[in-house]
């Protein structure tokens, strides 16, 4: 039997021990850098920016920047109508919708003005009203419109003939 002695590894010498240590230095510093970077990424929020410190011109997400712009300017109320405006068969139903639309939401009154195609329809609106006016206020919060103004089909455009005497301004002024 003969007994084997274990091999001996040699230490490593001027070049490798200049190679190890620069592979250590390398991976501390870039633990360091990681370290680094995600605290400087928590201390910002974690977006882009501008500059040296947060402010408005930072870029920031488009739905964001939209409501930040309705906040700014008190247009809640206004927007909300105009998304209901955009659900109008889904509110009133699609019969109705065929044949009424919304027009305009006046802020100021809280009047929502709504065009029919019939004088019939616009009646039966006029009936349906005080209901749409309390399903809006569910939808949109209470008193954002307190009226609908109900408009029948308006007449047909004015229209001028060939024979215009220059100068006239239509069949009211022979009565002056």
């Amino acid at each position: 039997m003969s007994t084997q002695e274990p091999k001996k590894t040699p230490e490593p010498s001027g070049v490798d021990l200049a190679r190890v240590a620069l592979r250590a230095a390398k991976d501390a510093a870039r633990a360091r850098g990681d370290a680094a970077q995600q605290k400087k990424q928590a201390r910002r929020g974690g977006g882009l920016r501008s500059g040296a410190r947060a402010d408005g011109r930072d870029p920031m997400a488009l739905g964001s920047a939209i409501n930040r712009l309705i906040t700014e300017r008190g247009w809640e109320a206004p927007a909300a109508v105009g998304g209901v405006m955009g659900r109008w068969p889904q509110i009133v139903g699609e019969d109705v919708a065929k044949h009424c639309v919304p027009e305009k939401y006046d802020e100021d009154e809280h009047v929502l003005t709504v065009r029919c195609d019939s004088t019939a329809w616009a009646t039966n609106l006029r009936l349906l009203a005080p209901t749409l006016v309390a399903r809006l206020n569910e939808d949109l919060g209470h008193g954002t419109v307190r009226q609908i103004k109900v408009m029948g089909p308006g007449g047909p455009a004015r229209r001028y003939g060939p024979l215009r005497v220059p100068g006239s301004s239509g069949p009211g002024d022979t009565y002056r």
